[in-house]
């Protein structure tokens, strides 16, 4: 006989089964709205794709390109603001960087700066879903400190 606890714990491996099935390619979906379109860019999360987008070289030229490129406002400085500005951005099938918004920002001076600095980025290598580039939702945290 099949107590509830044996029911329960069936259901629950089903639920668990699908829901983990379902999560191996989970595409999210982007609106332009700061571009005052209606269209929609399907992406991939970074968490769901075969390999990850990457900066020309790795994480360690991605630090050297924004430490290097990296102007912090003067405005900013001198006011001795500081912090973080969290960006996401889409890595396109091709490389290239598109989309780039202030998640969380500090300052509308560290801000502007943080997107500036996303924008003129080279192309990345893309991410890859079976061996395919396809398009990768990115977060990338731009410190600023004195």
């Amino acid at each position: 006989m099949i107590t509830l606890l044996h029911k329960f714990l069936i259901l629950l491996g089903l639920f668990v089964a699908v829901g983990t099935n379902a999560q191996v390619r989970r595409v999210v979906t982007c609106a332009e709205s700061f571009q005052n379109s209606k269209d929609y860019v399907e992406v991939y999360d970074t968490d769901f794709v075969d390999v990850q987008p990457q900066f020309p070289g790795g994480e360690s030229e991605l630090i050297k390109y924004i430490n290097k490129a990296r102007r912090y406002p003067a405005e900013a400085y001198e006011r001795k603001v500081q912090g973080r500005v969290l960006c996401g951005f889409i890595v396109n099938s091709d490389g290239s960087i598109s989309h780039v918004s202030v998640l969380r920002g500090v300052e509308p001076t560290l801000n502007r700066e943080a997107v500036r600095l996303i924008s003129n980025m080279p192309k990345w290598e893309a991410g890859r879903v079976n061996n395919r580039a396809v398009p990768v939702y990115y977060i990338l945290p731009i410190a600023f400190r004195r």
